[in-house]
């Protein structure tokens, strides 16, 4: 038996980041942007904005958490093919995805993808202290509250130029969804980074208004649950119960939430969050691991990467929040699946996107594409390392 803080430093320090250190694209900056279940790369795939700025948090964090040089420089290679390449100097704001040289692929400015490129270069200016880093990070934020917000809330999909388009991108489930969850959580989170990185007013006063959505809009008390996909006031359009985002949001959104050092605020978010990880335990944690989601009644029993690496810092929350030694034991139990069933022990790889129901991996899922990153996974490790929790796995 070993802490959960020991288990996570050698996933963080064996896996992950040799992983994806060795993704650098030498030719044409960045990092390469696909590899196929069998572990074949494909130098010449689209580069994802998405995925680069997240490859850019994770490096900055982890080159703040370990001091290592080598982690610095990896962090620099994703800010320059960020500046260079991901950025629209023309228009501002961040395009979808590059093609393999570098140039603009899909132009698209989504709201969620911008969150991120703030939360990146965020990490990276509090990695860096490099002003520039911080100026962008501003810059997009007065972009997203420009051009992305409505009276009621966020808005998702826009073109080049900033008129509104349909938001194929984060719409699924067989609807479209003016108005998402996903995309305000991880708006939040950007806008937390910055807020950490700058104490700018101007944030906490954004980050104020996307709790009040939060507790008002997306959070359903008599369901216990988030609700997912919206029509343009906030009112759901599916029922669908995403055990994923609300594993993630129990924990995320209290970090966020106490940064703004407001106690009765803080007090009165846990409270929902907490809600949100007691149903989490109680519908979705299954056989040593948390299903993916349950669909106007029929639960999807994938076990997701992602979803598995949020649920252990989820349950490790509520754990310390309210000291029942049964989240405490799931945080454990799913350390172990993770282990056992999510990572890929060939060499070369890391870890699977899905396994089924019997922990079988899906060859049609790749290694890594613009969705598969070392955001999750990563930062699983790094805040199980930094909170030392009472768990031995």
């Amino acid at each position: 038996m070993s802490s959960i803080k020991q288990a996570a430093e050698e996933m963080l320090l064996q896996t992950i980041i040799p992983f994806w250190k060795g993704l650098r694209d030498e030719e044409n900056g960045g990092f390469y942007g696909y590899m196929d279940f069998d572990l074949k790369l494909d130098k010449k795939a689209e580069k994802g904005c998405i995925l680069n700025s997240r490859i850019l948090w994770f490096f900055s964090e982890a080159a703040m958490l370990t001091g290592r040089a080598d982690l610095a420089e990896d962090a620099r290679h994703a800010y320059q093919f960020f500046l260079k390449n991901c950025y629209d100097e023309a228009n501002g704001g961040v395009y979808w995805s590059c093609d393999y040289t570098g140039k603009p692929q899909d132009t698209t400015k989504h709201t969620y993808n911008q969150g991120f490129a703030i939360y990146a270069l965020s990490a990276y200016y509090r990695l860096t202290k490099d002003p520039v880093a911080l100026t962008y990070a501003k810059k997009i934020f007065h972009l997203i509250e420009q051009h992305c917000t409505d009276s009621e809330g966020y808005l998702e999909a826009f073109t080049i130029d900033w008129k509104p388009e349909s938001n194929e991108k984060l719409s699924e489930n067989g609807v479209m969804a003016a108005k998402t969850m996903n995309t305000l959580l991880h708006v939040f989170e950007g806008y937390a980074g910055l807020y950490q990185a700058s104490r700018d007013p101007e944030v906490e006063k954004a980050l104020r208004r996307i709790l009040d959505i939060y507790e008002h809009k997306i959070y359903s008390p008599e369901l216990h649950r988030q609700l997912v996909f919206f029509d343009q006031h906030y009112n759901s359009i599916i029922d669908l119960y995403s055990y994923g985002h609300d594993i993630e949001s129990s924990w995320l959104i209290d970090w966020g939430c106490d940064l703004l050092g407001d106690a009765a605020l803080s007090k009165h978010i846990h409270a929902i969050n907490s809600d949100l990880a007691a149903h989490i335990y109680k519908e979705a944690y299954i056989d040593h691991s948390v299903v993916n989601e349950c669909d106007r009644g029929k639960v999807n029993t994938t076990r997701v990467w992602w979803v598995q690496a949020e649920s252990v810092l989820g349950f490790v929350n509520e754990y310390n929040k309210s000291g029942d030694a049964k989240y405490r034991d799931a945080a454990a139990d799913i350390y172990h699946y993770i282990c056992n069933v999510m990572v890929d022990k060939r060499p070369g790889s890391e870890w699977f996107w899905e396994v089924d129901a019997d922990g079988k991996p899906s060859s049609r899922k790749p290694i890594l594409e613009p969705w598969k990153c070392p955001y999750h996974n990563g930062r699983m490790c790094m805040e199980l390392i930094r909170r030392n929790p009472d768990v031995t796995v």
